[in-house]
């Protein structure tokens, strides 16, 4: 069993989470229709259990808190408005704690910025959302920034582009804990054409 976390706070981006948690959800239906066996357990984590209002007002309730949550195996930040969270120690300690343990740590868009400010992204390869790639290089000098590319992988730590490419990663998260086979039929059951413009170590 894998557990895979996903990070919701305050003005997370919509697609930034509900797109890996339906990459995910999918995968496990598509598996079990196929008679693949494997086992993963998807589930969002919040600060706290109560309710989370995204970007756009979306309102969300968290499965878990930081202090109540089970082991987690991968662990996907999404991004969003994060100039509040980038001031959370709170937030930023429980990221750092959590890499520790995990197998795959990812973020999506401005995802990034967290990774980077609880010092899990510290010389890597990595990217972001297209606009904001400068204020990415400017605040974290340290890293290497790349720009056109759906996803970079670099191991233990994969960032993606902005918003929809958090899909194409997640697709390739999918491929790399449970195979390509499983990862395409994933890509056709969401009728999604997946983008492979990726920069891998």
């Amino acid at each position: 069993m894998k557990n895979i976390a996903i990070l919701i706070y305050p003005n997370v981006e919509v697609l930034d989470f509900a797109g890996p948690y339906e990459v995910f959800t999918t995968g496990s239906r598509v598996a079990v229709k196929r008679g693949v066996d494997i086992s993963f357990n998807v589930f969002t984590v919040g600060m706290t259990k109560e309710l989370i209002q995204a970007r756009a007002g979306l309102r969300v309730l968290p499965d878990f808190s930081f202090d109540e949550h089970p082991a987690i195996d991968v662990l996907i930040v999404p991004g969003g408005v994060v100039d509040t969270e980038l001031r959370n120690e709170y937030l930023l300690e429980w990221i750092n704690k959590v890499d520790i343990a995990t197998e795959i740590t990812a973020s999506i868009c401005t995802g990034a910025f967290l990774l980077a400010k609880a010092d899990v992204l510290k010389t890597s390869r990595v990217t972001t959302h297209w606009e904001d790639i400068e204020d990415l290089r400017t605040m974290f000098i340290n890293l290497e920034v790349v720009h056109d590319v759906r996803w970079v992988d670099e191991g233990k730590n994969i960032t993606s582009a902005g918003i929809s490419a958090g899909i194409d990663m997640s697709l390739h998260l999918l491929e790399r804990l449970y195979g390509r086979e499983l990862a395409e039929a994933t890509a056709k059951q969401l009728d999604f054409d997946w983008c492979e413009n990726v920069f891998d170590i």
